[in-house]
């Protein structure tokens, strides 16, 4: 009997024996190809010996070292580079365990600015419906999930939400992108006015919307509009990378694909590539200066902070990913893998859209192509195309709740960066078998 708490207690998985490259191999030596990345995480698949090396060789020269004491040389080193590769105006880096504790960071970070600057009453965010933001209590209340925030609601801050910027569900006919972008603005706009611009710190989003609604990009010029919009009011633009940066989109930080730089932006998952559990939330140099000429403590901390194991396996991952150029393979293989995704399911009956951008695409599926009408929730597609596809030896992430918490089912995809090309056809092969076994 095991002792351990499961995710699910009626749903217990087999035991990992190890991993190589694209593939997870269990106690029985099946094989699985990680079309996943688990959860987007393992960007470079399993057994990197750059990566193994260098935080076995951190190991032995000092572990773990409490940020109450000390700093350590891989954590310098680690902000340091990231800082060098960030975009403009990001100038501070607090290194956290995961995604969740970067975005706690990140929320706490941009409510104590507003108190060191004397505005006190700027104390309301605002985020998007379907989105994702982490699991402790700040960033479940931010995110907008329904299912996700229902059985924790009474314990939840408020946060306003808005429209997602979702095309394939919100765009109307006839609208243009640029229409549809300027429409979302508006509702941003507006909801400002009514909070009261000088009431509200942040707006809150994911360059790309990850495992709540499956790999949906912005639209063209949105973010540029978000960012004129929340210099106008003197808010906060927090970005959420967890999932989509670090090279999952295709540079490394999403948002350089939209032309804009945050005031903080969360990291975690890519950053150590499932090697180490770490994340970061990174600040512009105005946000740390006002704490630096200001109280000059930010009344925040995990017990992890800085963890020189996690960052000399973090500083080996980006050693990898643009040393090694891995990031770049991330645009050719993903328009590979999006192409073969097209040629296979672009006419099925139960696809209605194939989005994202690099190696970050969703499926979604529906009832009727023409009329985008979901699946009915009852039939619980996900889960049983989740367990298909892992009979066929293949990890990937089905999700349901898509359009509003409730309905709606996708499939996100999220490989190494190393998919070979074989890998492609073999990831696609397997797909299409677990369709036909749950969906016919």
């Amino acid at each position: 009997m095991s002792h351990i708490f499961p995710r699910h207690t009626k749903s217990l998985p087999p035991m990992v024996s190890h991993g190589e490259g694209a593939y997870l191999y269990d106690c029985d030596g099946k094989a699985y190809l990680d079309g996943s990345g688990g959860a987007a995480v393992s960007c470079l698949g399993h057994s990197d010996s750059k990566v193994v090396a260098a935080m076995q060789a951190q190991l032995g020269q000092v572990a773990f070292a409490h940020t109450g004491f000390f700093t350590s040389e891989p954590a310098e080193r680690l902000a340091d580079r990231l800082i060098s590769l960030a975009p403009e105006g990001l100038d501070r880096v607090y290194v956290v365990a995961g995604g969740s504790e970067a975005m706690e960071s990140a929320l706490k970070l941009a409510r104590q600015y507003y108190l060191e600057k004397g505005e006190p009453k700027r104390r309301h965010i605002i985020a998007r419906r379907q989105s994702y933001h982490g699991n402790t209590l700040g960033a479940l209340a931010t995110g907008g999930n329904i299912w996700r925030r229902e059985p924790f609601a009474p314990l939840l801050i408020d946060v306003h939400h808005v429209s997602p910027c979702y095309a394939y569900r919100g765009k109307h006919p006839g609208e243009t992108e640029e229409q549809y972008g300027e429409r979302l603005a508006l509702e941003i706009e507006e909801k400002i006015a009514e909070l009261g611009a000088e009431n509200v710190m942040a707006f809150v989003a994911e360059p790309v919307v990850g495992a709540t609604a499956g790999a949906v990009p912005s639209v063209p010029g949105y973010f540029r509009r978000i960012r004129e919009i929340c210099d106008a009011n003197g808010i906060l633009l927090i970005l959420d990378e967890v999932m989509c940066g670090m090279g999952r989109t295709g540079t490394l930080f999403a948002c350089e694909q939209d032309g804009v730089a945050p005031d903080i932006c969360a990291i975690a998952k890519g950053l150590g590539a499932g090697y180490a559990p770490i994340g970061a939330m990174l600040c512009s140099a105005e946000i740390y200066a006002a704490i630096e000429n200001g109280s000059g403590f930010f009344q925040h901390g995990h017990t992890y902070l800085g963890h020189p194991t996690s960052c000399a396996g973090a500083n080996a991952v980006l050693d990898r990913l643009v040393d090694d150029k891995l990031v770049e393979r991330v645009a050719p293989v993903g328009a590979m893998l999006r192409g073969a995704l097209e040629e296979r399911f672009g006419q099925h009956a139960n696809v209605g859209d194939i989005r994202g951008r690099g190696l970050f695409l969703g499926i979604e599926l529906v009832s009727d192509r023409d009329t985008k009408a979901p699946l009915d929730p009852s039939r619980g597609v996900a889960g049983k195309l989740k367990k298909a596809a892992f009979a066929e030896g293949l990890i990937c992430y089905p999700m349901s709740g898509t359009i509003d918490g409730a309905n709606g089912d996708h499939i996100l995809l999220a490989p190494p960066f190393i998919l070979s090309d074989d890998q492609v056809g073999e990831l696609v092969d397997k797909l299409e078998a677990a369709m036909k076994t749950v969906l016919g």
